[in-house]
């Protein structure tokens, strides 16, 4: 039970800010998704390391850096943090125009407006 906790909380880091901003903030680039969700995981994997299960039952120390069994709720928040910063920070051509697309993007996935045929890339 503790290994699928662990593998939520991570997972919970490096995805769930990703999906969640790429379908409701018209802001988020790639550059942020791809930073954020990183810090989001390395995040989440540090505090496994310092927190009690990892350094005070495998590693034999005495008492835990971190204090949490399960990091998620601090890492899902650098995730996001991270994901907030890197975007607003992103100031490329390529930014602009996933910006630009966010609205097309909006309303296909909120109705279905446009998604009975193939898009051409």
């Amino acid at each position: 039970a503790f290994m699928v906790g662990l593998a939520f909380a991570i997972a919970a880091s490096a995805n769930f800010p990703i999906l969640f901003l790429s379908m409701f903030w018209s802001k988020l680039t790639t550059r942020g998704a791809l930073l954020g969700g990183s810090l989001g995981l390395a995040t989440a994997a540090v505090l496994v390391i310092l927190g009690p299960t990892v350094w005070v039952d495998v590693l034999g120390n005495a008492e835990a850096i971190f204090p949490n069994k399960y990091p998620a709720l601090f890492s899902v928040t650098a995730a996001f943090v991270g994901i907030w910063f890197f975007s607003i920070t992103d100031n490329s051509e390529d930014a602009k125009k996933e910006k630009e697309a966010f609205e097309a993007q909006y309303i296909r996935s909120q109705t279905g407006i446009g998604a009975e045929g193939a898009v051409e890339h």
